[in-house]
């Protein structure tokens, strides 16, 4: 196969995500004109920011939001590569002209301030979640707590926490203290919508099961669940004792099925379980249940 050939299903895929940043961009524009912005609430970070300083000053909310980023997406180009500085730049200036095109676009929800908040913050979750799915960042406040993270002995979940507290303040100078609240609580949705965006409805858990039984339980798990399982030799700290260790990654809806294998099989058994951002490759699909 030519070099030609490779490069181009390539350049066809990162077309493809470039689209789909702009797509969560114009989303994310189209939550705030239409629905958090009229209601005098807005979102966190370095969008937050540019709200309020566009109330302040009189500039286009689309200005600032491209200005107060450059700083950002020059530490994700340091940080994090220059793949997802440009995605993200591609997604700041989607978003940065999309507030421009809908500044006058029809006001969906008026005055209804719970459904405000909860329709903002899905929508804008949606777009930011679906650029960052694709690679691109539409708020740069994100890159600066991973930057701080280094530095301080502070977790970035932390940092993020601390920056948007601080964000909302501001914000509480323009559209009051309720503003701020109901900002507070858009921004709490829009980051759990991110989150399922990001990881897909349905997600999957991994299970790491430590039995006296392993090769029943890996037997009755293929059985029943039709999933393969794998081990782990590992060797007790205390006891020295080895024993093998089982690891079967699921999704979800099949979570209260395994552990009902597990407490039919070995009651005491040592049971730990993650959740699963992504699964690729591998053999992580269903066999047929007998």
């Amino acid at each position: 196969m030519s070099t030609i050939t490779k490069q181009r299903p390539r350049k066809l895929k990162a077309v493809l995500r470039a689209l789909m940043v702009i797509i969560g961009a114009f989303t994310t524009a189209y939550g705030l004109e239409a629905v958090l912005i009229p209601n005098n609430v807005s979102d966190g970070g370095v969008t937050g920011l540019s709200i309020v300083g566009s109330q302040l000053i009189g500039l286009p909310l689309g200005l600032l939001i491209a200005v107060l980023n450059i700083p950002f997406v020059f530490l994700g180009y340091k940080q994090i590569g220059k793949s997802f500085a440009i995605y993200s730049v591609i997604g700041i200036a989607s978003l940065a002209v999309g507030t421009i095109l809908m500044h006058h676009v029809p006001t969906i929800i008026q005055g209804d301030t719970l459904l405000v908040t909860v329709v903002g913050g899905i929508i804008i979750g949606f777009g930011m979640g679906l650029a960052l799915r694709n690679g691109g960042a539409l708020d740069g406040i994100d890159m600066l707590a991973v930057l701080l993270s280094r530095k301080l002995p502070f977790g970035t979940s932390d940092l993020i926490l601390f920056l948007n507290i601080f964000v909302f303040i501001v914000v509480s100078t323009i559209f009051g203290l309720q503003g701020a609240i109901l900002s507070a609580i858009a921004y709490f949705i829009a980051s759990k919508v991110i989150h399922i965006v990001e990881e897909g409805l349905s997600g999957s858990k991994t299970f790491n099961i430590i039995t006296n039984q392993p090769e029943l339980m890996v037997e009755t798990i293929r059985d029943r669940l039709g999933r393969g399982a794998t081990y782990k030799l590992a060797e007790g700290g205390y006891s020295n004792e080895q024993f093998k260790e089982i690891t079967c990654v699921i999704n979800r809806l099949e979570e209260s099925k395994m552990k009902e294998i597990i407490r039919e099989i070995d009651p005491t058994a040592f049971v730990t379980v993650y959740d699963v951002a992504e699964v690729r490759g591998g053999n992580f699909k269903k066999q047929d249940i007998h």
